[in-house]
């Protein structure tokens, strides 16, 4: 464990990630939160928006050069797509040694950067301060995946569905719960970003099928898996069991597992495993929080290793 805590700042603290972050944060033995920004929320206090939060400690409106004045050492980027660049690079003119994990997109196709899926990235890291978080799907994606890539036979098939969390705090038909209601709403069928994201770091073409559901938060991911050669269900599950009985952050099921039994949850569970007759097309159902670990929670992983402790330290374990 550290000897002193780590300065640790948000930007773009309104969002629902943002609120996750912070619970997880106020509640680290090795992190002390030193600022919060938020243009909407400027100059309330953190604890009226958060509850439980004990602090006097109050958003703020911080342009690039004013998160770079804090002098924190670390500082997470939790905002949309687009937005992270003009704060990485006032942060790499005048505090180059901070921490900075961006939630964004905007990163996770830098080779300078490091991708941070630790369960499947952990070898990767050696020391960088600049991290890319996964996106929620994505992670579902690849951790459904990984354990077969050496025997598929065709791009793997994944058919998605979140909740409408995912869709962020600015109002769209996407997180309109009236326009979602009794509804499964598709959209980006081709060329999501996850989709992008998810080929790029298993090094083979993904297609990805999202939808957004009426519930608020939680996602889930059915894999089509075609293999070059048949396999038996024992054998498949053998395969998940060798990946991910160390990983505590991932459970593996023998049925598939539901959204609503993940939701507010910090890990994921992956189960089902449904053969086709001639085994040689699986199927895989992957659960998590979009919120937790397909944001907050991963977030905190990384941070951990790069501060120097433990990587689940903080992040409470069911």
């Amino acid at each position: 464990m550290a000897d002193q805590k780590k300065t640790i700042g948000i930007v773009g603290a309104r969002g629902h990630t943002g609120a996750e972050l912070i619970r997880l944060i106020a509640a680290h033995p090795a992190l002390e939160l030193l600022f919060v920004s938020s243009r909407e929320l400027d100059g309330q206090r953190v604890a009226d928006h958060m509850d439980g939060y004990v602090s006097e400690l109050r958003y703020a409106s911080l342009d690039p050069a004013g998160v770079a004045s804090q002098n924190a050492d670390v500082v997470i980027l939790a905002l949309p797509n687009g937005k992270a660049t003009a704060y990485v690079e006032a942060l790499d003119k005048a505090a180059p040694d901070t921490l900075i994990l961006d939630l964004s997109a905007d990163y996770r196709f830098d080779e300078r950067w490091y991708y941070g899926l630790p369960e499947l990235t952990r070898e990767r890291w050696h020391g960088q301060k600049r991290i890319s978080n996964p996106g929620c799907y994505a992670t579902a994606m690849q951790l459904s995946i990984a354990p077969l890539k050496d025997l598929l036979a065709a791009p793997p098939v994944c058919f998605g569905v979140s909740g409408y969390s995912g869709a962020g705090t600015t109002p769209s038909d996407k997180n309109d719960p009236e326009k979602l209601r009794d509804n499964l709403m598709p959209y980006a069928l081709t060329g999501h970003m996850h989709e992008k994201e998810a080929s790029r770091h298993l090094g083979l073409p993904v297609e990805f099928l999202p939808h957004v559901a009426p519930h608020f938060r939680g996602l889930t991911v059915t894999t089509n898996l075609y293999l070059a050669r048949p396999l038996k269900r024992e054998e498949v599950i053998q395969r998940f069991h060798a990946r991910y009985d160390a990983e505590p952050l991932v459970r593996i099921l023998d049925e598939a597992p539901w959204v609503n039994q993940v939701a507010n949850k910090h890990h994921v569970e992956i189960g089902g495993f449904a053969l086709s007759a001639d085994g040689k097309r699986v199927v895989v159902v992957a659960t998590l929080d979009n919120l937790l670990k397909g944001a907050a929670t991963q977030a905190i992983q990384n941070i951990n290793r790069a501060i120097g402790v433990g990587e689940y330290t903080a992040i409470p374990m069911a």
